[in-house]
């Protein structure tokens, strides 16, 4: 009797772990992916709070790279964002590390990726989108927001349609954000669990994908790393567009 492999989709369902009276109508309970978002920001602040519990001169291995993860994205956030939107960094590696857990977490078997769902990824990008608009309109004004979509030296018959064409290219940021993070996670998780099935039905022959679930897994690692960089990069080049005094 052949053996029925696991519906590699499964791992993708919200599903509740602790139910709690409804409010206002509204399940407050905890599911699989709150409770992941939950795990993966304890994670994050222990990983900082025993990394530099000491603050040794000549750091030990877990402090060097909490300091190594700290520069590396203050630079890239520096580099695009620019010195005088420093004020915004914490939030940036706030959000940088919220990602960069969530997605390792979700390497964990057994366990649920939040960031696979694009609910979860469009609402971290709806946030810094509301928030870099909010901002750009703050120091430019709104009429010097809107020549933010307007490059200089363009001809003033053809502004009225670049600025629509810019102002659309501008609005669809939040779904081109959230759409990367969720389809490579998704994408990933669901090419692993593809691979899993085939080892148990194959019996010995089983252990070629299971070698290949093995390098496998190092490239969604890197890629769950990968793909916190790049939502936290275009974050601050968006950043850094708004504070900008160029149009």
């Amino acid at each position: 009797m052949a053996t029925q492999m696991a519906n590699p989709l499964e791992q993708f369902t919200v599903q509740p772990v602790f139910a709690l009276p409804k409010l206002m109508g509204y399940d407050v309970g905890l599911t699989n992916s709150s409770l992941g978002m939950l795990i993966a920001v304890v994670l994050a602040v222990l990983f900082y709070a025993v990394a530099l519990r000491k603050k040794s001169m000549v750091p030990g291995r877990l402090q060097s790279l909490g300091e190594m993860t700290y520069e590396f994205v203050h630079g890239f956030f520096r580099e695009n964002a620019g010195g005088h939107a420093e004020h915004y960094f914490p939030f940036i590696f706030t959000l940088f590390l919220f990602i960069l857990f969530m997605n390792l977490v979700g390497m964990v078997p057994f366990s649920f990726t939040p960031t696979s769902h694009i609910i979860i990824t469009f609402g971290m990008a709806i946030v810094v989108f509301l928030g870099v608009t909010l901002i750009g309109i703050a120091k430019k004004g709104p009429i010097g927001f809107l020549k933010h979509f307007i490059p200089p030296g363009v001809p003033l018959w053809m502004a009225p349609l670049l600025l629509v064409i810019e102002f659309i290219s501008y609005c669809v940021r939040p779904f081109s954000l959230s759409i990367r993070l969720a389809a490579n996670m998704f994408a990933g998780h669901t090419l692993m669990a593809v691979i899993a099935g085939f080892i148990v039905p194959l019996g010995i022959f089983g252990l070629l994908p299971g070698a290949f679930l093995v390098g496998f897994t190092a490239v969604e690692i890197f890629v769950a790393i990968l793909q916190a960089y790049v939502f936290a990069l275009l974050s601050s080049i968006y950043l850094g567009e708004a504070l900008s005094d160029h149009h």
